[in-house]
């Protein structure tokens, strides 16, 4: 799904169409008053004040209503420009405008106009409120005044406009099919994780949940084991000296939890790099022993907000799938370069594209020398050129500490997901005073880099759930076959015969010979979006086949049961 706010013909025309909305709520409800409207990535919304009306879900048609009479009427937008003094006395009864207006330097002030409704704005806008004829308002929900709980609840409603019916259309169908594929809701149905009160934003994997998270933990280690790395585990408590040293305490203490023991101060680690720098500095390092590339899955915990906790999304305790690259200057394009391959290769396996975005230098609180910043935005860059990768740069928005690579990948219903990056390091290594021994028998400091590819392992399954609608690929599948048969009594036998034969060569395989239909057992073994069902009858039974039928296909294909065996196989080492 398009990004709206990335989009500047989009942008505009959004904003444009927040404006009308405002317009037709204030014919609706008159005593309305407005904060904001602005333009977001999901379309725009407006916050408003009602008074006391409360917009219910119906109340949505009728302002659309009233809107699409105003595009009729083909109002054309018009900018104003007045002074301070003019907009105070224009707004006057609108303490939001007024809170706005003061807050804004003394001069020019603009405003558009569409017809008898007029709003602060800088614009721009589109030409005629004819051009915003293709909206649809999409929900309603409560928003305090400038987000503060102590504050008055606004009504904010959300919408969104596109330039042609048949794109409104196609997105419309896209936000169907993510409700559809909401990660929770698919959680819940096919018995992944589940959430309690008694521990906020922390998920409780389930059987089911646990198979799909070993079988991606364990792909994990396999992909790394081929590319050279070594695997550490370190403590999820440390002392509050190791967090001065890093710089967390400081800098993110009202994100950690921490706790009294033995009179001394220990925080939970919401981060696993100061682990990882106590395991590089047990030891003595030579410029011959680089790069030396460190991989945890470390599960850290941060204090988020309760209102932002979001299924497998925003939590409070995740793992991530960690490494630390450490290794000598001239190594950097290299490393950047092998690394950037092993997160295509990744990638790939899931069928997910990616971009890729190159963040510089912020223009203030940076650390390092501008001249090695330049040096290593420079060997990002020829690492993307040299790895035939294309990036976007996002000038400012490196870390303090040096530049980076943001991975964005693209899931099947164009959704876009920050989740791996490569970042340089040039405060970690200085901190912690990491060496290694250089040729001339010197000590010198080592180039570092944070790197994940996953991100977090559980929003990394919060998006393969949704990106494959809960119909996992055969090697992620918790259940690969279920086993059916035909009846559940005369046909039992040959039926466990098949699914002890499936277990026995590792399959994940079911039995389901339940005094139940026969649909109803197919059904729901579509319903728990089985790859493959064996449906298991006399025939079977008497030629010593299996009769298979895959997820979401009505046809089914009989076989010999050692056929289908090898095609399962091949499928699981393929991946597919």
């Amino acid at each position: 799904m398009i990004d709206i706010k990335q989009d500047e013909k989009l942008s505009v025309l959004n904003h444009s169409c927040a404006h009308l909305m405002a317009q037709a709520v204030k014919h609706l409800y008159p005593q309305a008053k407005f904060w904001v409207g602005p333009v977001i990535s999901e379309g725009f919304y407006y916050d408003i004040d009602l008074g006391d009306e409360v917009i219910k879900e119906e109340d949505l048609a009728k302002i659309e209503k009233e809107m699409k009479k105003l595009v009729k009427d083909g109002k054309r937008i018009v900018r104003e420009e007045i002074s301070k003094e003019e907009a105070l006395e224009k707004f006057k009864d609108d303490p939001y405008k007024i809170e706005l207006i003061k807050d804004l330097e003394d001069g020019t002030i603009s405003c558009y106009r569409q017809g008898d409704f007029t709003d602060l704005c800088r614009g721009p806008h589109v030409e005629t409120v004819k051009q915003l004829k293709n909206f649809k308002l999409l929900k309603h929900s409560g928003a305090y005044w400038k987000g503060d709980a102590n504050n008055k609840m606004l009504q904010r409603i959300y919408g969104i406009c596109f330039e042609t019916p048949e794109a409104l259309e196609e997105h419309l169908y896209l936000l169907e099919e993510a409700k559809k594929r909401d990660h929770k809701k698919l959680g819940r149905e096919l018995d992944l994780f589940m959430m309690s009160e008694y521990a906020p934003g922390a998920p409780f994997f389930l059987p089911n949940g646990m198979i799909l998270r070993n079988e991606l933990e364990r792909f994990w280690y396999d992909e790394h084991t081929k590319e050279n790395y070594e695997f550490i585990k370190t403590p999820i408590m440390m002392s509050k000296e190791l967090w001065e040293v890093s710089g967390h305490w400081f800098n993110y203490k009202e994100n950690m939890y921490t706790s009294m023991v033995d009179d001394r101060e220990f925080a939970i680690k919401p981060m696993n790099c100061p682990g990882s720098m106590l395991v590089y500095k047990n030891s003595l390092h030579s410029y011959k022993d680089l790069p030396l590339r460190m991989g945890e899955l470390g599960q850290v915990h941060r204090h988020e907000a309760s209102g932002a906790l979001n299924g497998l999304f925003r939590v409070r305790t995740f793992t991530q799938d960690d490494a630390h690259i450490f290794m000598r200057p001239d190594q950097i394009e290299s490393e950047v370069i092998s690394l950037i391959n092993f997160i295509d290769r990744v990638y790939k396996i899931f069928n997910l594209t990616y971009s890729i975005e190159l963040s510089t230098r912020p223009e203030e609180k940076y650390i390092g020398d501008i001249e090695i910043w330049n040096k290593s935005e420079d060997a990002l860059a020829k690492a993307c050129e040299h790895a035939g990768k294309t990036y976007k740069i996002n000038p400012g928005d490196g870390a303090f500490y040096g530049p980076k690579l943001d991975f964005h990948i693209k899931d099947s219903l164009g959704r876009v997901w920050q989740c791996g990056t490569i970042q340089l390091d040039m405060n970690l290594p200085e901190r912690f005073d990491l060496t290694y021994i250089d040729e001339h028998g010197e000590k010198v400091r080592p180039v570092m880099l944070h790197r994940v590819i996953f991100g977090s392992i559980e929003r990394f399954i919060g998006i393969l759930i949704e990106h494959y609608a809960g119909k996992f690929p055969m090697w992620l599948a918790p259940v690969q076959v279920e086993v059916i048969p035909v009846h559940h009594e005369l046909h039992y036998d040959y039926a466990k015969q098949i699914n002890d034969q499936l277990k026995a060569l590792g399959f994940r395989s079911k039995l389901d010979a339940r005094n139940e239909k026969l649909g109803y057992r197919i059904r729901e073994a579509q319903m728990k979006k089985v790859p493959v069902q064996l449906v298991l009858g006399d025939g079977e039974a008497e030629a010593g086949t299996v009769s298979i039928r895959r997820q979401g296909e009505k046809e089914s294909l009989t076989v010999p049961f050692e056929e289908f065996i090898q095609s399962l196989r091949l499928e699981i080492e393929e991946k597919r």
